[in-house]
């Protein structure tokens, strides 16, 4: 897809989600424009999500700098990985278990058993299939994968704590959603729930008071 039916998808979200829920068109007002934009490195984007997990973005920002500096030419790639071993991936930063992780995509992806080629092909369920057979990508990554890399239109991360917080902060809920009434709430925002969900993230910065610049593929 080119840039300019990105823009469009944007443009169309954006109309229709104003036009159904008018909390979302205030906070569409609010937070701005969308500049969500699809990144075609899948692998890196892979890395970068086991990285992210369950640390600070800081944190993440440190040891995504350290592992992109230890590629011979500072790209995250599955043939620059194949002569990490789990000892010298450690030493960048990552804990015993995303080192583990990281090999283990890299071997699912140099075997064939994944082919992230194909995955642009492929339906979001199907896709999210075959990248949590990696040990160490559950379902969040995968759906970070479909937002900020496949950029597809109607996904709805419910196991993600900052879209969560987003919509309690948005329709001032005394408490944080549960995932099914997050579910529930994102039938309205059918069938582009992953822009609903953009906004989410982008009106609970704002409420934080979060001015930090994203920084990475899947860092908010």
């Amino acid at each position: 897809m080119q840039t300019s039916s990105y823009t469009d998808s944007i443009a169309a979200a954006t109309a229709y989600l104003s036009g159904i829920d008018p909390i979302m068109k205030d906070v569409i007002e609010r937070v701005g424009p969308c500049t969500l934009q699809p990144d075609p490195d899948i692998f890196n984007a892979l890395v970068d999500a086991i990285v992210s997990q369950q640390i600070s973005v800081k944190a993440a920002d440190a040891i995504m700098a350290r592992v992109c500096a230890a590629m011979p030419d500072g790209k995250v790639t599955p043939e620059n990985l194949l002569s990490f071993d789990f000892e010298r991936l450690r030493t960048l930063g990552l804990s015993t278990p995303k080192a583990r992780y990281i090999l283990n995509l890299v071997e699912h992806v140099t075997s064939g058993q994944l082919q992230l080629e194909k995955l642009f092909e492929l339906e979001d369920e199907e896709i999210i299939n075959q990248l949590t057979a990696v040990k160490g990508i559950g379902r969040w990554t995968a759906e970070m994968c479909l937002i900020f890399v496949l950029m597809r239109p109607d996904v709805l991360p419910v196991d993600d704590l900052g879209f969560l917080e987003g919509i309690r902060f948005a329709y001032q809920l005394v408490e944080r959603p549960t995932k099914k009434e997050a579910l529930e709430r994102g039938e309205l925002w059918r069938p582009y729930r992953t822009f609903a969900t953009w906004y989410m993230w982008g009106i609970r910065r704002i409420a934080v008071k979060n001015e930090r610049p994203r920084t990475r593929i899947v860092s908010l």
